[in-house]
């Protein structure tokens, strides 16, 4: 408004959602772009598709993107119907609203997957990393069952500024990748296998329990933290990661 780009009132409207949107079942928060960098991400579980359908197009007046995690097709149906640009990824169960004029992205983020099954928290995480500004490749299918299949693609990874392992089983693969890099390591297990896998349990203690170094763990299909936690890296200055 001081410029002159916009008028009072349009700077009234803009400030009349900030930071705090109260929509009765939600509070939007607006502000958390300002303070953390990347807008608030939605967790579709739990919300109606009617619930959605209202909180996407608040958030997408006021950010170019938006991401709804955990969202059934349902969600998306009632939520494209208000915000046409919307797209849903089946496998990842995302809803991506993204109107940036520029999504090349920069730096690198690999999103590296154990097993096909490993998919749906994978692309959860290529997603958020990718919306977050990232760069990201994906690599498939190269768990420590068939361990000569990592290393075909060990040039790719070795360029990332951080590297999301996405496991089930028994949950080995971050530490083999640890040993191989020079960058963080963001393992994330997942409730892919058989029963004595615990839904996931083992997968998070042999994660845990590494014995290789610079791994972080988060929780079990949390591919949206892992994802987040390698974009925050991947965007620091590039001195950083000299």
């Amino acid at each position: 408004m001081k410029s002159g780009e916009i008028d009072e009132h349009t700077a009234v409207a803009q400030l009349e959602h900030l930071p705090v949107e109260n929509l009765g079942f939600a509070r939007l928060d607006h502000h958390r772009a300002l303070r953390c960098g990347h807008p608030e991400v939605v967790y579709g579980a739990g919300k109606t598709p009617d619930q959605l359908a209202v909180i996407v197009p608040r958030l997408a007046a006021l950010s170019p993107t938006v991401l709804v995690t955990r969202a059934e097709p349902a969600a998306f149906e009632a939520v494209a119907a208000a915000v046409p640009d919307a797209v849903y990824y089946p496998t990842a169960r995302a809803i991506v609203v993204d109107r940036r004029q520029d999504r090349a992205g920069e730096g690198l983020v690999a999103v590296v997957a154990a097993g096909t099954a490993d998919l749906p928290v994978a692309e959860e995480a290529m997603l958020t990393a990718s919306l977050m500004g990232a760069r990201v490749e994906q690599i498939t299918d190269v768990g420590v069952a068939g361990i000569h299949r990592l290393f075909a693609v060990l040039p790719t990874i070795r360029a990332a500024r951080a590297v999301v392992v996405v496991a089930g089983m028994e949950g080995a693969l971050p530490s083999v990748v640890a040993g191989l890099v020079s960058c963080p390591v963001i393992a994330v297990p997942t409730s892919v296998g058989y029963g004595a896998s615990f839904g996931g349990l083992a997968a998070l203690l042999t994660m845990l329990n590494s014995c290789a170094n610079g791994i972080g763990v988060v929780n079990i299909d949390n591919g949206f933290g892992g994802g987040y936690l390698a974009a925050l890296i991947n965007a620091r200055p590039e001195d950083d990661h000299a």
